[in-house]
Formats: structure tokens, sequence, C-alpha cells
């Protein structure tokens, strides 16, 4: 009878190999580890810490007759999410679920 439980024997020499990978392998010293990042003060080693000098532009459209903004996740919402409005506040359907 057949023990399904038990892991194939490619199996388990990949990950008896791997274990063996991760045993030898040497970690770097936490001290150039801290050399390292206090040396980079321009964010140049960082992925995606390029800084661009462009100006950011940005449409600004303002609130329409059928859109209010919530009270409670200030986020602008159709009319027909109003759930309650109280005084001059008014609240959306998600915020009162």
């Amino acid at each position: 009878m057949a023990d399904y439980d038990e892991l194939r024997p490619d199996v388990r020499e990949s990950q008896e190999d791997s274990l063996e990978a991760v045993k030898s392998a040497s970690a770097p010293d936490p001290r150039s580890v801290v050399r390292d990042l206090d040396g980079d003060e321009e964010g140049d080693g960082v992925p995606g810490g390029e800084l661009v000098d462009a100006e950011l532009t940005v449409r600004l459209v303002p609130q329409g007759e059928d859109e209010f903004v919530c009270q409670s996740c200030f986020l602008v919402r159709h009319r027909s999410q109003i759930a309650r409005v109280d005084g001059d506040a008014a609240f959306c359907a998600d915020c009162e679920a």
C-alpha cells in the first residue's frame, strides 16, 4: 500500500539541497549593511528612487451639482448614495452600513 503523505524522493532531495544551501550561505555583516545604507545619501541605490525635476500638474474638477462629499470618509459621491443627512453634513451609504 502506498503512503501518499510521504514526500517523493526527488522532492526530498531538492528540499535537503536547498536547506544545505541556506545553511552554507554567508550572511552579511550587519555593520557593513549600515555603512552601505549610510553611504547612500542621494537614494541612488534605491529602486525607483530617482529624483525627477518635473513639475506635477493636476487638473482640478469642481464638485458637480449631483455630487456631495461624505463627512465620514471624505469621498466625493453621487447624490444617490446619500444615506443620512445631519444638518449640513451628508453621509454615504457605505459609511452608514
